[in-house]
């Protein structure tokens, strides 16, 4: 049911590898050698789904403050011999972002450790970052000597520092070593070639272009694809198609989507239903069940037909969310987005059905979940609390709390309470507008989430919104 690497949602380890609000409440009440151990086990071995989506770093920097937590394990994590075989951010990229908070709340240990990072690891541009964000100019000034170094002056290591500069997400050390008249030369040099190769870029064709007739179009889209695995430039071909087809091109396209080759009968599909053309809901169907249909095809299909936005769209989903299979899935989603009351059974067992069958973190879960809350499925409560504890991914869980907070009236007294220490800011938002406040450990909480300078606005506006003079929240 879950990754190997993450623990049983019941265990502390478990609790807090999800970011849930209940990591933070047992790890508080824990032993806190244990407690620290979970801690760093989550930090060091980033236990998140999508390491670019989902938030951590803020949660565990918090624990580390509130368990006064020291950084050894993250130093020897950090300076390990691995860091020059294994240079992937997904490494070190969550331990420099649980820095880059405890400097900002004033831990100077930490700074010091992103400034030793930044001068010798292989993720320095990451460390650069939070510093660039909480070091102050002398601090900065500091690693110019170190990161410099990094790039000799040759015409490859120039080259790699023009592409580092205009690149940087945080530009502001490159500004300020800039200033300086030891650097002042080559920084300038390097901007200026940057400015030039974005430049370049914008002027440049990627790729073979598609001559400008249907035939040419629908053949460009399957050339080379066995060269680029992956590619999907069905899409790309479908945008040429809108250019360029006409009212008589349409029986040429319709036999594309019928029975051409898979690029190109996705690309036909994928301009029909942009176009809502009466034909085009029986073509997917015939694409996503026909067995000898190829994964890419299916997907292509359905894909299609979940960007549509017609009512005969809606209708055939009705028809189609009754089946077990995939487009019977995407048929689902599609009333969980669009659907009416009268959808809430459908949605509600497709919803069930991906729950058994592939488990509480599925990918189609997602729109099914919204899907409950947005037609307001009191029975869906329960399974929307399952999933809430045991998916490993922090964003369905807030997507769940967003629908118990409108299926389920215990929502208020029950998970939001824990929802208030959540480690994402959606959820926290969520829970500041609807926690109950009997329960004192709420009030603090909020007060806590208004003081913290951390803390999202979106979050410490929801919270004034229950401490303004008309609320009711003490």
């Amino acid at each position: 049911m879950f990754d190997p690497d993450i623990a049983p949602s019941g265990t502390l380890l478990g609790l807090l590898q999800r970011g849930r609000g209940d990591g933070t409440l047992h790890a508080l009440a824990a032993p806190r050698a244990e407690a620290l151990a979970a801690l760093n086990d989550s930090v060091l071995r980033d236990p998140r789904r999508d390491w670019q989506l989902e938030n951590r770093s803020l949660y565990y920097a918090r624990l580390y403050m509130q368990l006064d937590g020291g950084l050894e394990e993250i130093e020897r994590h950090l300076f390990h011999p691995d860091d020059r075989i294994d240079t992937g951010e997904e490494r070190t990229g969550l331990a420099l972002a649980v820095l880059g908070h405890l400097a900002a709340y004033g831990r100077d240990a930490a700074r010091l450790l992103l400034r030793s990072y930044a001068a010798v690891g292989s993720s320095w541009r990451w460390a650069l970052d939070e510093l660039a964000l909480r070091d102050d100019d002398a601090g900065l000034m500091t690693l110019a000597p170190a990161v410099l170094a990094r790039f000799p002056e040759t015409e490859e290591g120039e080259a790699a520092l023009a592409a580092a500069v205009r690149d940087a997400f945080e530009p502001r050390p490159w500004r300020l070593w800039a200033e300086d008249p030891r650097y002042a030369r080559r920084l300038a040099a390097a901007g200026e070639q940057g400015s030039f190769d974005r430049w370049q870029r914008q002027l440049r064709p990627r790729g073979p272009r598609p001559g400008w007739s249907v035939a040419e179009v629908l053949e460009w889209a399957e050339q080379d694809l066995d060269l680029r695995p992956g590619e999907r430039r069905h899409i790309a071909a479908a945008r040429c198609l809108a250019a360029v087809v006409g009212p008589e091109d349409r029986p040429e396209v319709l036999r594309a989507a019928r029975s051409g080759p898979d690029a190109a009968r996705a690309a036909a599909l994928h301009h029909l239903a942009e176009r809502g053309d009466p034909d085009v809901l029986d073509l997917i169907e015939i694409a996503a069940v026909d067995p000898v249909s190829s994964a890419c095809l299916v997907s292509a299909a359905l894909a299609s037909f979940e960007r549509m936005r017609s009512v005969a769209a809606v209708e055939r989903a009705r028809l189609w969310a009754r089946h077990t299979d995939r487009l019977g899935s995407s048929a689902a989603a599609m009333l969980a987005r669009r659907g009416a009351k009268r959808d809430a059974e459908l949605v509600l067992a497709a919803l069930r059905r991906t729950v058994r069958e592939e488990g509480p973190d599925a990918d189609g879960l997602w729109e099914l979940v919204d899907g409950v809350g947005r037609l307001g499925v009191g029975c869906a409560a329960p399974v929307l609390r399952h999933i809430y504890r045991e998916t490993s991914s922090s964003h369905l869980r807030g997507r769940a709390a967003g629908a118990l907070a409108v299926t389920d009236p215990g929502f208020p007294s029950g998970f939001a309470v824990e929802c208030l220490w959540d480690c994402e800011e959606t959820t926290r938002e969520l829970a500041a507008r609807h926690a109950a406040t009997g329960d004192d450990r709420v009030v603090e909480q909020l007060r806590r989430l208004a003081a913290d300078p951390a803390e999202e606005a979106e979050v410490q506006t929801a919270v004034r919104s229950r401490f303004g003079p008309d609320a009711s929240a003490v």
